[in-house]
This record gives structure tokens, sequence and C-alpha cells, in this order.
């Protein structure tokens, strides 16, 4: 007759066992909804790490499913035309806030510099990459200007500034190929322009946008006289496709020291039989904000000859032989900082 009296105490063990277990699921699932209802959810970011996760995977997948329904799915497509654009915007060069007053300004960012509209669906998925190194006046300027500028486009972006330590020589290309591989494990985006840090467009009709096939966006600059000072021109702001980047194999990464780059990249549009697009030089203008070059950035006294042969190049240096040591990276409330160490 004891049998079944232990057998009772046992399954009344278990069972409060199961009803304590139960009661964590759900206070688990409660916890992640109130992360997930914060800020609005993206599929390809925020639900793609979700599915990644070990601990509450469908709970949590469910609620942010719900989330991006309610938050994504049902707003309007952004119009083709965003009715927040100025035209011809005054581009201040001098006034450099400090980092925690600009993030004071600008309350409606996601960590890491993200953004996205509240009142419709962004047509544009796009991550901003800049080169850098010891350039913070720069990107105070840059940052002041850019984020009202590509708000006003209604793009759903992030800005990520791929700073090289030191001491190797500036690998401005690297950087880029740097860039686009950590952006592209933060989002599926679909669009990427390359931008140098001293540029500031002058008009928010030059559309940060992916088009068909490759664009050169800075096409009239300030420092040359808002003229394109050879017909091959292809650096300063470039963008490009995800599909398109990949198969030119992105940017070379031999090439250290000023100078070089952007030709050979030129060079792997052309052999790969595309197009380089551009606005009209009276939209695509940008003031460059003056600057020295750096010890470390000195010219490339190699780059004639390496451009000779970088059709030799092109399947074997790029996207495919990227080599770097990821030091850090910080969701920062203005950018997403990539440090990095170059091999050189």
């Amino acid at each position: 007759m004891a049998c079944p009296t232990v057998s009772r105490r046992f399954l009344f063990k278990l069972g409060a066992l199961l009803f304590i277990l139960v009661l964590y699921v759900f206070g688990a699932a409660f916890y992640s909804g109130l992360r997930l209802w914060q800020r609005p959810l993206t599929f390809d970011g925020d639900v793609r790490r979700l599915l990644n996760r070990s601990t509450w995977d469908v709970v949590d997948v469910l609620v942010a499913a719900s989330r991006l329904e309610k938050t994504t799915l049902t707003l309007p497509a952004c119009p083709i035309i965003s009715p927040h654009l100025k035209g011809p915007v005054q581009v201040d060069n001098v006034s450099t806030p400090s980092f925690e007053s600009l993030a004071a300004q600008h309350p409606e960012l996601e960590a890491g510099g993200l953004w996205r509209p509240t009142d419709c669906r962004s047509r544009l998925h796009v991550a901003i990459i800049v080169p850098y190194r010891q350039r913070e006046h720069h990107l105070k300027l840059f940052l002041t200007h850019m984020h009202p500028f590509l708000q006003r486009q209604q793009l759903d972006y992030g800005i990520y500034i791929v700073d090289q330590a030191l001491p190797t020589r500036f690998n401005r290309a690297m950087l880029m190929n740097i860039g686009y591989a950590e952006a592209s494990k933060q989002a599926n985006y679909s669009c990427y322009i390359f931008h140098d840090v001293d540029l500031l467009p002058e008009d928010d009709r030059n559309i940060y946008s992916c088009p068909d096939q490759p664009r050169h966006m800075s096409v009239a600059v300030d420092k040359f006289k808002y003229r394109l000072i050879y017909s091959t021109l292809f650096g300063g702001v470039t963008a490009f496709k995800t599909e398109h980047f990949k198969l030119i194999n992105g940017f070379s990464n031999i090439f250290f020291g000023w100078g070089g780059e952007d030709d050979d990249l030129r060079q792997r549009v052309d052999h790969h039989h595309l197009s380089v697009l551009r606005y009209p030089m009276t939209i695509a203008r940008y003031v460059m904000v003056k600057h020295t070059r750096e010890k470390l950035n000195a010219a490339n006294r190699q780059r004639v000859e390496m451009l000779r042969h970088s059709k030799e190049r092109f399947d074997t240096d790029g996207l495919n032989s990227l080599q770097y040591d990821l030091l850090k990276l910080e969701k920062r409330p203005l950018y997403t900082w990539v440090y990095a160490w170059i091999h050189e």
C-alpha cells in the first residue's frame, strides 16, 4: 500500500515543477515582448537574429512577427519622391557640436545610427559605409549634415564608420570592404553607399539609392570648381546594389596610401559590363571639407603600375580575399563604430 502514496507524492512534485516551468516560460515571453515593443522591427534584422537564438526562439519570433506586422507591414509605402525634400541645402562645414549634444538633437535614432520612417514603409534599405581614421572634426560635420539629409529622403538607413587602427598605412578600399562585410551581418541591406567622410552633399534631390547600375554620386565637387575632372572618375561617393558589389568582388585590398583604388574599382565595373550612372551636375554637388593629408596616407607611388595589372587580380583580390581583425564593433548613438586592424 506504500507504493501508491509515494507515487502520488512524486506526481504532485512533478506537477508543481511543471507549473513553475510554465510560469517561467510565459514570464520570459512577456519580458521579451516588452523589449521588442520598444522599437520597430525589420524581418531582415531583428527577426533573423531571433531565429538564431537558442532560448525561447519560438515565443520571441512570434512576438517579433506580431510587432513587425503592426509597425511595418501595415504602413503604406513611402512616396517615390519624398515630400520632405528641400533641393539645394546650406552646408555648414564649420560648426562642430560635441557628439553628446548632437546625439541629444537626434532622439529618433536607434542605437548604431539607424533610422527608418515611422509614418510610411521605406522603399530603400541603405548602409552608408565611411572609411575613417583620426578625422573627428570631419566626422562631427558629416553626422550633423547627413542624418537630417537622409531622413528627408525617407530612407531606412544605417551609418557605419569603419576606423582603421594605427600604425599601418591607410587603406581606404579595404575599409570599404570591411564596412560592407560587417554591415551585411547586421541587416540585409539592398544598397550600399561608399562615402568619404569629408564630402557633404549640397542637394537632397541627390537620392541615396542604388539603381539598376552602379552610381557615381559625387559628380561635382567645390574643390574642383564643380567639374568632373576626368570622364571615368569613380571616387568620393559611390552606390552599389548588393548583387553588383558581389559581382565585381568589391574593392581591391592592396592599395595602401592615397590613390588608385577608385580607378581600380571603375575597371572592375567596366570589366563586368556594368554602366556608371550619374545625376546631373546641378544636383550631384558636394562640398569637400578642407584637411591636410596624414603622414600614413601619403600618395601610393606604385598605383600607376598596379593599375596596369588590375585585371589580373579581379577574381582573387577583393571580398573573397578580405582578411582583417575586428577589434571592436559598437552601436553608438549616432553610428555603428567598426574598429579594425589591417595587416600590411
